[in-house]
């Protein structure tokens, strides 16, 4: 790949990973100390959907870059699905099947905290989905650095 062009897109995705990895331990802290009560389901709630707005810039960062254009309706589900594509003579894919799937799980629950007005959190789907968001952050930084390796190998 062309240095320059790879040296501004490493940066870039490395700079929005680290806020992926500031909200990861906003949750961590606050999971450590959790309480029921209302006013912490909706924080933690909160949280997750910023951290996958987080992952979800570190993907637009990559469509923008390697020009994958992506509109409608379905923006956000066509945006993960296109980051486990490994497009062939431009990119390798950014996603495991198994780390797309858990991003998949906090996609949902973003698209439902989103447009859930007036309608009352259920403190188990939240405590799987906290689950799911603590497991999330090796695994896609292995992914990623698997991204950016390859990349770097390509001329």
């Amino acid at each position: 790949m062309d240095n320059p062009a790879f040296v501004l897109l490493e940066a870039e995705l490395r700079e929005s990973y680290r806020m992926v990895q500031r909200i990861d331990d906003r949750i961590r802290q606050r999971h450590a100390t959790y309480k029921n009560t209302p006013e912490n389901l909706d924080s933690m709630a909160y949280q997750i959907h910023n951290l996958f707005g987080a992952y979800e810039e570190c993907f637009q960062i990559i469509a923008n870059f390697f020009e994958n254009h992506i509109e409608g309706a379905r923006y956000h589900a066509d945006l993960l699905r296109r980051m486990r594509l490994e497009i062939a003579g431009i990119r390798p894919a950014l996603l495991s099947e198994s780390t797309y799937e858990l991003l998949d799980e906090l996609r949902r629950f973003r698209h439902f905290f989103r447009h859930a007005y007036g309608v009352e959190l259920d403190p188990e789907r939240v405590g799987k989905v906290v689950q799911i968001a603590l497991q999330l952050v090796e695994p896609f930084q292995k992914d990623m650095e698997s991204f950016l390796a390859q990349l770097k190998s390509q001329p």
